[in-house]
């Protein structure tokens, strides 16, 4: 089943398709300037396919295209999107194709009707007429000098119900010119096996190259582009986060993990693996969706260990609980911090910043006591690394005071004439001796107040200005106090590269909103050693 596997030397072609697949996932909305900043992050990344959207479909395509110019990709090939020629019609006449063309890009990927059931139930035509479309179509864009991949749409469905006709339909797409047959599982419900015999069968009538584009409605997307791979296909399509209408596309990140790392083909240059976990999140971070940490790879949790065994384990051997260096991918390992975690961790991460520390110096008792106390009073570091970091280099004293809060203030009010609440804050703060005093109105008393604090600094520490708040949890820590009860606020930030949590304990939630706020913003200014003592 698996004699293609062996075959290492060939380089798989990537197409990635977040600025088009990717744009159709539930809350997500790229304005044209995001377009543009993805399309160039993914050229940096060294993807060869850019799909950059439809314009025949909407006038923010249109105006994408238009501005494309500037981009000056040095990798990758912007591509655009469309259908083959309408029913009955002349192609050359066909509206949608006259502006894919428009859209002057060097590659463009039609799709078009491989089972016979949505031939004649969705396009409403004859097997024979969608055949034509399909070889009509491609004839006439390689007739304009485009590269041309066809998108077999439902080919899966289409082999399963009708496997002459859905061959026959990728048939007459090479008939027609195309330089590549990709074979679309479209509803997202095939088998790995089903996969590897649809590919394997497309190989055998076809010359030109075969590509793989899995969607994951059954938790399968990557396997199946892999298992396409194993059968003999040499293009993949997918977008970098697995972005994509209802459970998302394939995720190009862990296909090319996968394949890359572990099976030796070759997708982006070798030096950008390094760079995955970054690209991603830069992606993630424009697309203003987080990734999930348990995201294979990439995600904060994918090298993160908690229980004492595993921590020792990998320390003594690192593979011994790893899959792969999370330093491949670019991604850290993480040990966390909590009950099940011993002094030898402590040591460890204390070492990081002090090497001379050993297990029976002082300094580590006075950690774990400390620890200890917040850990009673409420707070949890294991999912706050940035705070349990500050904790640490401040009882070793490398962190001096960069500033201090004198006063805030919150006010909520009601707007009477659309009924919408507008929170305001007021920050006051005290740095080197100088103060400053600011406001700004937010979505709630928090988001006020962080923009405030930020505003604030932003007069002392500029970097500042890309810094802002992605996440934010609260959880109630003792329900007995009814709205009295103490209060743990979680929050993530990021400043478009990096992502770091604090926490912040208090029965006052605006208090600890405020603790954590503050944590975010002493880590971001002191992180990399620059204003340590």
């Amino acid at each position: 089943m698996f004699d293609n596997v062996s075959d290492k030397s060939r380089c798989l072609m990537i197409l990635d398709s977040t600025l088009r697949d990717g744009a159709q996932g539930e809350n997500i909305s790229f304005s044209v300037q995001d377009k543009l900043n993805i399309a160039t992050t993914l050229d940096k990344l060294g993807v060869h396919y850019i799909e950059a959207g439809n314009p025949g479909s909407n006038p923010k395509d249109l105006e994408f295209f238009k501005q494309a110019d500037r981009l000056l990709l040095k990798n990758a090939k912007l591509t655009a999107f469309g259908a083959t020629r309408r029913k009955n019609s002349n192609v050359e006449k066909d509206e949608n194709i006259r502006l894919l063309l428009s859209a002057q890009t060097p590659t463009v990927v039609i799709f078009g009707k491989t089972w016979d059931y949505h031939v004649t139930n969705v396009v409403n035509t004859t097997l024979e007429e969608n055949l034509k479309m399909i070889k009509e179509t491609i004839s006439y864009l390689k007739s304009k000098g485009r590269e041309v991949i066809f998108d077999a749409e439902h080919f899966f469905d289409g082999f399963k119900n009708n496997e002459n006709y859905a061959l026959d339909a990728i048939k007459a797409a090479e008939e027609g010119g195309a330089d590549c047959v990709c074979l679309c599982e479209t509803n997202g419900g095939a088998f790995p096996d089903e996969v590897y015999r649809g590919v394997e069968s497309a190989k055998k009538v076809l010359n030109c190259r075969v590509g793989i584009h899995t969607h994951n409605d059954s938790g399968m997307a990557v396997a199946n582009s892999c298992m396409a791979v194993y059968a003999g296909a040499t293009h993949i399509q997918g977008t970098l986060n697995g972005l994509g209408e209802r459970c998302g596309n394939a995720n190009l990140a862990t296909i090319m993990a996968n394949l890359q790392i572990k099976q030796g083909y070759k997708c982006i240059p070798t030096n950008n693996m390094e760079k995955l976990t970054e690209y991603c999140r830069k992606i993630a971070e424009i697309s203003n969706v987080s990734i999930k940490n348990a995201t294979p790879y990439v995600g904060k949790s994918a090298f993160t260990h908690k229980a004492g065994m595993h921590i020792d384990g990998v320390n003594k051997a690192k593979g011994s609980f790893e899959h792969i260096q999370p330093e491949q991918v670019g991604n850290v390992r993480r040990f966390l911090v909590s009950e099940v975690a011993g002094r030898s961790l402590l040591v460890d991460k204390i070492q990081k910043f002090a090497p001379e520390i050993t297990k029976d110096s002082s300094i580590v008792s006075e950690v774990i006591q400390e620890i200890k106390q917040k850990e009673y009073e409420g707070y949890q570091f294991e999912g706050a690394e940035a705070s349990f970091e500050l904790l640490i280099r401040k009882k070793l004293g490398q962190i001096k005071q960069l500033f201090y809060v004198e006063k805030f203030k919150t006010i909520g009010e009601q707007n009477t004439e659309n009924g919408k609440a507008v929170s305001t804050a007021m920050v006051k703060v005290f740095v080197d001796g100088q103060s400053e005093m600011n406001a700004a109105e937010g979505n709630g008393p928090v988001n006020a107040l962080d923009k405030a604090l930020r505003k604030a600094l932003e007069r002392f520490y500029p970097q500042l200005k890309g810094v802002h708040l992605s996440d934010y949890k609260v959880r109630v820590l003792d329900g007995k106090g009814a709205t009295s009860s103490k209060v743990r606020v979680l929050i993530e930030t990021t400043d478009g590269k990096d992502i770091w949590n604090t926490v912040g304990v208090s029965s006052d939630i605006i208090e600890a909103s405020l603790i954590a706020l503050i944590s975010s913003i002493e880590y971001k200014l002191t992180h990399g050693l620059y204003y340590f003592t």
